[in-house]
């Protein structure tokens, strides 16, 4: 009887796992088709990959246009998956030629600003 208890656990145990990659296989593929999409819209698109703890990992989207978005991914693992669906060029680190590519506009900057100098609510 015991054997069959541990054969009930393991198949239990595998049945689990391959829900938890179904439902990770699914959202790669959502976030896939948003990066093909923004790909679309913008020319042709690089990302960058951070990893930002328990809540998972930052896909960053940088479009040949210059226009830049991000997309959450729940693991670093799925943003990885969704970022190799799409098929874009994934950059190790946000510096360099990959960093310039960046257009940023009066929102980003005067939001940069904000920041650097503390917002007129908080003095």
């Amino acid at each position: 009887m015991a054997d069959t208890q541990v054969d009930d656990e393991q198949h239990d145990a595998a049945v689990d796992n391959e829900k938890q990659q179904a439902k990770a296989d699914r959202k790669a593929a959502r976030l896939a088709k948003q990066i093909v999409s923004f790909r679309q819209a913008h020319g042709g698109a690089e990302a960058q990959l951070a990893y930002i703890g328990r809540r998972g990992a930052r896909i960053v989207l940088v479009g040949e246009d210059g226009d830049w978005g991000d997309l959450m991914a729940p693991s670093f693992a799925i943003a990885q998956s969704a970022t190799t669906k799409a098929g874009v060029t994934v950059h190790e680190t946000f510096d360099g030629d990959f960093a310039a590519k960046v257009r940023t506009g009066p929102y980003e900057w005067k939001r940069m600003a904000g920041i650097q100098l503390g917002s007129p609510g908080k003095h």
